[in-house]
């Protein structure tokens, strides 16, 4: 045998002196559940994306609380602390967790899947403020959710503004 073979060898009959199938059984099934529950964690699918409206099908004024992407949304709006609707003012960051809605958009008639993010990392901007709870849900259901600080998951906890980006498009309204 060469040495990987040896050391392999070893390494295989140390851990099976020291432990029991059942013991592995759990473990293994330990380790597949975490697994599988991955995926219901809370993700930041609009880190980084790109809207896919054009400006002609998206009406309205951004920096007003009647602005058809915000229908979900609560708290401050960036597009009026020095950002747009969709990106952080200079000097925050975007929360990488986020919770979601479904907005109709008067321009084309269509329902798209809108991405709330919170900008983090300085006081509170404290202008325009607006809370629309379209589509809520209580915190048991964080993705849905408007009232948890999603800043939580930053390196400063600090509460700025928020977001409303598009992420997707829903069914024809």
């Amino acid at each position: 045998m060469n040495w990987f073979d040896q050391q392999v060898t070893r390494l295989t009959r140390q851990i099976a002196a020291r432990t029991s199938r059942r013991s592995f059984l759990a473990r293994a099934g330990l380790g597949l559940a975490g697994v599988a529950a991955a995926p219901l964690l809370p993700v930041a699918r609009a880190y980084g994306a790109s809207t896919p409206l054009d400006v002609a099908q998206d009406p309205g004024d951004p920096s007003q609380c009647d602005y058809w992407r915000y229908c979900a949304i609560d708290g401050f709006l960036c597009s009026c602390c020095g950002g747009t609707a969709s990106s952080c003012p200079p000097g925050t960051e975007i929360s990488p967790v986020t919770w979601i809605g479904t907005c109709h958009n008067p321009g084309d008639g269509r329902d798209y899947i809108i991405s709330y993010n919170d900008c983090c990392g300085k006081s509170s901007c404290n202008r325009c403020t607006c809370n629309r709870n379209e589509g809520d849900r209580p915190i048991y259901q964080p993705a849905k959710s408007n009232d948890i600080n999603w800043c939580l998951a930053n390196t400063s906890n600090a509460y700025h503004c928020s977001l409303a980006v598009v992420i997707g498009v829903g069914s024809a309204g």
